[in-house]
């Protein structure tokens, strides 16, 4: 990734190229040199290449069992309203479902207009103190389920990774596809061995479709946290490879007992109407956002 003093440069050389007389004897090369400087200089701006694209969201739950689980479909819940609202189209990609209407994790493909640029602030940990239905003593309990956003890309290439670095697994798919997806390992799994990051598909009808989905959703993964190591060394921070789904690393807290209020611990955005959020009337903590 490329820091900011790179792309000035880059932008100057490009400006500099404009000024000759023959520029224009070319026109595919100079409209090309044209987009590109639009590029460089929303990067700049804080306007991310793949900000006006759409985007994959999955939800993990986190510490807190059951509780967490139950979480997890809460946020789910919370989105699909914030996209509705937004006349957003999404799709499952992927959902591990335990017997109870929670989710161990769940995977989302997000259609629509700046989708990305819109919800990459929302990726990190999300924590909520409620009673729990799930304890025979209604004791408080405190639940842990973490969202991360990544672009989605159209195709694979977009990120170079080199083929001994990844390890592809196959598995019989648990999701539509008729009886395809009982007989044949239509699912794929992908790690990226360096890192430790995985992808898994299965919303696809063949191997080789999930396939390509896994490595081009792989390579967004990898293009979010080059993103966020060249953010964080500009603000002299240290950004680790994973992040512990527990109490202490969260931006969020949703707090339905003792009290109520929804708050974001990076922008102090607090909302008491806990309800209305949870409801999808996120767009307070989201334009906050826009400043980190």
């Amino acid at each position: 990734m490329a820091s900011k003093d790179e792309i000035q440069k880059k932008i100057e050389a490009i400006e500099e190229r404009m000024q000759a007389p023959d520029f224009w004897s070319d026109k595919d090369s100079a409209q090309g040199a044209i987009k590109e400087l639009e590029n460089l200089r929303n990067e700049l701006e804080g306007v991310g290449k793949y900000d006006k694209g759409d985007a994959v969201m999955t939800i993990f739950s986190g510490a807190g069992g059951d509780d967490a689980e139950d979480f997890t479909n809460i946020l789910l819940q919370m989105y699909l309203k914030y996209f509705d609202n937004k006349g957003w189209s999404y799709s499952v990609m992927h959902k591990n479902e335990n017997d109870h209407g929670g989710y161990r994790n769940i995977t989302l493909e997000v259609s629509g207009k700046n989708i990305y640029g819109t919800l990459k602030n929302e990726s990190g940990v999300h924590r909520l103190v409620r009673i729990s239905p799930f304890n025979a003593k209604k004791l408080r309990h405190t639940s842990f389920s973490m969202v991360e956003v990544i672009p989605k890309f159209e195709k694979v290439g977009e990120v170079s990774i080199p083929p001994d670095d990844i390890r592809l697994e196959y598995s019989k798919s648990s999701g539509p596809g008729g009886q395809n997806v009982n007989k044949r390992e239509t699912a794929v799994r992908v790690v990226h061995i360096p890192t430790n990051l995985a992808v898994h598909v299965e919303s696809e009808r063949s191997q080789a479709q999930n396939k390509e989905r896994a490595l081009a959703m792989l390579e967004a993964k990898l293009y979010k946290l080059q993103d966020e190591e060249r953010k964080a060394k500009e603000k002299g921070m240290y950004v680790s490879k994973t992040t512990s789904i527990e109490w202490g690393s969260q931006i969020r807290s949703y707090v339905l007992h003792p009290y109520k209020m929804v708050k974001d611990h990076r922008t102090d955005v607090e909302v008491r109407d806990v309800d209305k959020v949870l409801n999808g009337d996120l767009d307070e903590f989201i334009e906050a956002e826009r400043g980190l």
